[in-house]
């Protein structure tokens, strides 16, 4: 078992948690609510936004972790084609498959689940999706905390791609997936795996919409990540147009909150303690 991060021990709280099911454009996307007892209806929320082949049961127990750290609620859903979510209609994805789920379906969620105050915590994927977000300047964005976040595609990022394809159709990697996405799993893992080697992909990039962040951030990556270099952290901490706090985690791979829990853990928590306002 991981030892509990001092934040985690210090602040620990009980949790009230609801499952729900959000429907946004006709989409059902299962969800979770995290509410420390007693709860504070003004306070902000931590938004989880998971990885390209993530779910809410992959996040494991850091959301909880993370509220009774901060004394925080937090809210975990699911994307399409994910865990319990409706399934994808096809793949590859359309190119702009990020955007359109930072521009168009997360302000949906947000909307439907009456946030108004909030900070994105997003893994991989996830960690784009909340920096596209960011750079609309949503209101009540108090900040972001990203994990092993892309913000253009590497070789290196290519090549673990294509280790995991050889994983999937060769390997373990198919029956571990189908643990947490069922009858998903087929679309779960092409729809990223297939899209991101689609030859025009290679071109995607956002850095050309970092400038316009202006919230804080908390950029996380591991220093062994096997889909990112640093330079994803370099680009993320001197293009944003607000304050930012690069961290690369020495020993660490691409999923920093399970490989390195404590020191993510308490990092985020610092982070959020120092928030006051919204951008």
């Amino acid at each position: 078992m991981t030892p509990e991060s001092p934040a985690e021990s210090q602040n620990a709280k009980d949790l009230d948690t609801e499952d729900l099911t959000l429907t946004i454009d006709g989409i059902r996307l299962p969800a979770r609510w995290l509410r420390p007892a007693p709860s504070r209806t003004s306070a902000p929320v931590l938004v989880f936004l998971h990885e390209g082949l993530g779910s809410i049961g992959l996040w494991k127990d850091v959301p909880e972790a993370l509220c009774r750290a901060t004394g925080l609620p937090g809210f975990v859903y699911e994307r399409q084609g994910h865990g319990d979510a409706d399934p994808l209609p096809g793949w590859p994805r359309p190119m702009g498959y990020l955007e359109e789920q930072a521009h168009q379906v997360l302000p949906q969620v947000l909307a439907a689940t009456g946030i108004t105050t909030f900070v994105h915590v997003g893994h991989s994927d996830g960690g784009s999706i909340a920096l596209l977000h960011a750079a609309l300047r949503p209101p009540g964005l108090l900040g972001v905390v990203t994990e092993a976040a892309h913000v253009f595609v590497e070789e290196i990022t290519l090549a673990g791609i294509r280790d995991a394809r050889v994983a999937y159709e060769e390997g373990g990697l198919r029956q571990r997936l189908e643990r947490w996405h069922g009858p998903n799993t087929e679309g779960v893992f092409w729809g990223w795996n297939a899209t991101w080697l689609e030859p025009a992909f290679a071109a995607w990039t956002m850095r050309d919409r970092l400038p316009a962040i202006q919230c804080p951030l908390l950029v996380l990556q591991g220093a062994d990540d096997e889909y990112g270099s640093p330079a994803q952290v370099e680009a993320i901490a001197q293009g944003t147009g607000g304050p930012a706090i690069p961290l690369l985690i020495p020993g660490c791979g691409h999923v920093p909150h399970h490989q390195a829990r404590a020191t993510v853990i308490d990092a985020i928590t610092a982070f959020v303690r120092g928030l006051a306002h919204p951008a």
